[in-house]
This record gives C-alpha cells, sequence and structure tokens, in this order.
C-alpha cells in the first residue's frame, strides 16, 4: 500500500492535483472536500486511509482553484466542480489507469457535487453525501445575511470573511452567487437513478448545515440510506471512528456488489 501523487488535467486543462492511496485493487474510490477545503483536510484523509487499509483504492484531490490544483477560486462553482472536475477525474482513472469507480464520496459542498454528478451520469452506482446542503438559498443568507442581493446588486460583488483561522477571504461575484441559488438539489436529486445507492450521514449538531437538510434528502432519493450521528458537528470531528464505521459498511457492500 502506497500513496501517490497524481496529477489530472480537468476540462480546462488546469491540473488538479490529487493523491492515489494504492493498494493495487481494480475498484477505487474517489473523495472530495467541501467549501474552502482541500485533498488534506482530517475527514477526508481519514476516510481516505481506512479505505485503503480495507484493500480499496482511494483517491482524493483538490477541486481547481484549492488546495493545490491549478484554476482561480470562484464561490458557486457547482456546475465545473461536477462537469469540469470530478467528471475529468472519474474518466482519467476509468479510462488511462483501467479503474472502476465504484463510489464517489464528498464531504460539505463535495457532498452536493457527488450528487449532482449522480444526477447527470449514470456511470457511478454508490454515493457518499456527508452534511450536504439541501436548500441553497437558506446557506447563502446564513454565511452573508439577508441584504446579501442587495449589496451584491449594487457593486457586482462582495468580498467576504474567511472563518478558518488565518486564511485569506474571498470575493463573490453575482454569477457565483446565482449560480448558487440557481443549483437546484431537490429537481437533480429527482433525476438519481433508481439503481444508483446513497448514503447520506449528518450529525444533529452541526452548525453549518442543519441536519433537516439530511432528512429532505431522504425524502426524494430514491435508494437511499440515511445515518444521523447524534452529537456530531458539521465535521464530525469528535465522531471520525463512528462515521469510518458508517462509511466502511457501505463501501464494502458496493465493492462486494461491483463484483
Amino acid at each position: 500500500m502506497t500513496q501517490q501523487k497524481i496529477t489530472i488535467p480537468n476540462s480546462r486543462n488546469e491540473k488538479l492535483e490529487g493523491i492515489l492511496h494504492e493498494t493495487e485493487s481494480r475498484e477505487i474510490i474517489v473523495l472530495c472536500h467541501g467549501f474552502l477545503s482541500r485533498k488534506e483536510s482530517t475527514i477526508i484523509k481519514n476516510l481516505a486511509t481506512a479505505i485503503e487499509k480495507e484493500g480499496i483504492s482511494a483517491f482524493r484531490f483538490d477541486f481547481s482553484g484549492n488546495g493545490m490544483s491549478e484554476g482561480i477560486f470562484s464561490y458557486g462553482n457547482y456546475s465545473h466542480e461536477t462537469d469540469g472536475d470530478l467528471r475529468s477525474v472519474i474518466q482519467h482513472l476509468s479510462n488511462n489507469m483501467n479503474r472502476v469507480v465504484t463510489t464517489i464520496l464528498g464531504h460539505s459542498k463535495g457532498g452536493d457535487v457527488v450528487l449532482l454528478y449522480a444526477s447527470k451520469y449514470r456511470d457511478i452506482r454508490n454515493v457518499i453525501n456527508l452534511s450536504g446542503r439541501y436548500d441553497m438559498r437558506k446557506g447563502i443568507v446564513d454565511r452573508f445575511g439577508e441584504d446579501v442581493f442587495e449589496r451584491i446588486e449594487k457593486q457586482g460583488f462582495i468580498d467576504a470573511k474567511n472563518h478558518q483561522k488565518g486564511k485569506p477571504g474571498y470575493r463573490v461575484t453575482k454569477e457565483g452567487l446565482i449560480e448558487g441559488l440557481n443549483t437546484d438539489m431537490h429537481q437533480a436529486c429527482l433525476k438519481i437513478d433508481k439503481e444508483c445507492r446513497v448514503l447520506t450521514v449528518h450529525g444533529t449538531e452541526d452548525k453549518t448545515v442543519p441536519v433537516e437538510d439530511a432528512k429532505e434528502f431522504a425524502k426524494i432519493i430514491p435508494n437511499h440510506k440515511l445515518e444521523i450521528v447524534e452529537g456530531a458537528g458539521h465535521s464530525f470531528s469528535e465522531h471520525q471512528a463512528l462515521l469510518i464505521s458508517i462509511v466502511m459498511k457501505f463501501v464494502k457492500t458496493a465493492v462486494v456488489k461491483n463484483h
């Protein structure tokens, strides 16, 4: 078992930096980080390591404009992260490396990206959504305030603070805000194929995305399993072992089904 740096070009020919947890299994699981995060986040790293220990290869990568990947960070950007980044990664692993991507996993914004992917493409049979957001409009108002639409209308952008310690702020453009608002998770999830198995895991103490969002996903996704972790926050910081056991139970059945 080894970890290797892999670079994959996206649809704009920007280099996406990733880490392959190589076990030489044909099956591989792709992990997607959240908003303003990267492939080194504790939750993504711990899950990739757990998958690797199970003898299954895993690939975690930085979306364009995040971490070590090329590109400019932009707020919103759901369609490019889905069609430009994740799609390119899956095609590269399948076509250039002869792997079978059995499962895609995303945390927070990455949870929305993997669900959006499943709603558009029919090549992945297992999806794991950790703390993903259902109601985009509520998320925008919670993050930027009730007057965000008036402010952005007036000057075309707003500058937002990054609440992660020591990290720079970021600019939100009107286009990015509109793209976020137009990302309709309800309509997207209605298009997910009933053969595609979806696991949603959410903590009851999530202060970033309310646990009610997870229950909305459970209502509309046809082949869905909901796991609510009592007392867990957005990143399951104090509940990593429990999260890993829930995810690995689902992952193992996904690999068995693939065989």
